[in-house]
């Protein structure tokens, strides 16, 4: 789980706006930080099966909305992966 400070920092590097929480650009960078924290977890707790089924959603849902990205503004998903590392 992020902490509640943790997610507001989070959001206010990715927001385009003041009010902006549900962009694509925060939803992207918020799933990555839970996806980071869960493969750590795997690391010492390797029959976890059940947290991995939840792993594997995040990791199917972060990647529709990256296609989504790409489709409709492609300087934007460059952006975005440049900032979270998530291509090379």
């Amino acid at each position: 789980m992020l902490a509640t400070a943790e997610k507001k920092a989070l959001i206010a590097t990715h927001q385009k706006s003041s009010k902006d929480t549900g962009s694509v650009e925060v939803q992207v960078a918020l799933l990555t930080e839970k996806i980071n924290r869960l493969t750590g977890h795997f690391q010492s707790h390797v029959k976890d099966h059940h947290s991995r089924v939840g792993l594997l959603k995040m990791v199917g849902k972060r990647r529709r909305l990256l296609d989504y990205l790409r489709r409709n503004s492609v300087d934007r998903y460059k952006t975005l992966i440049g900032k979270l590392n998530l291509r090379k």
